[in-house]
């Protein structure tokens, strides 16, 4: 846990640009007196989707800030202590990361790129909304954890629960 009595957590995705962007936004939204975000990729993008960004906004979500970064970032001495790790993607899921600091607890919460629906604006922000709603319901569920009675094995079974049980109901 931070300094500041915030949980530190750390969404990746291959290029940082659609998906853990949208989980930043959304964690720091429901729950920044708890917890801090961040994301990051292991082959980041120059900027996050503008598809991303407009949808943060038109929730009310503030995006100041938010960029694509690449995840050797939060892997470095002077880079924040992570509590949690959750990959996003597949591809990130799979790949060789770096030693984190601190062993946080890490679970694999897959969900659709969005980014690489094909058609029209309309069939885009459509699967960014869908993308949206699946990660806000899974981070609803983490953040009301009960971190104070959970051992560190109980929070990483706990974490790995949301993305399983929702995957399977295919949400």
């Amino acid at each position: 846990m931070a300094d500041n009595g915030k949980h530190n957590v750390l969404f990746l995705c291959t290029h940082n640009s659609a998906r853990s962007i949208l989980a930043e936004g959304i964690l720091n939204d429901l729950a920044g007196d708890r917890f801090t975000a961040y994301s990051a990729g292991s082959y980041p993008g120059t900027q996050p989707n503008p598809f991303a960004i407009d949808l943060l906004r038109s929730r009310g979500i503030n995006v100041d800030g938010l960029r694509s970064k690449s995840w050797d970032e939060f892997a470095v001495d002077g880079a924040p202590e992570i509590d949690f790790i959750f990959t996003v993607c597949d591809n990130a899921a799979g790949e060789v990361c770096p030693i984190w600091p601190g062993h946080p607890a890490k679970a694999h919460w897959g969900v659709p790129d969005p980014s690489v629906v094909q058609g029209g604006d309309e069939e885009k922000r459509k699967a960014f909304l869908a993308t949206f709603v699946q990660l806000r319901k899974r981070i609803e569920l983490f953040v009301n954890l009960p971190f104070g009675k959970l051992d560190r094995l109980g929070a990483q079974e706990q974490i790995q629960s949301i993305g399983t049980t929702l995957s399977a109901k295919g949400e």
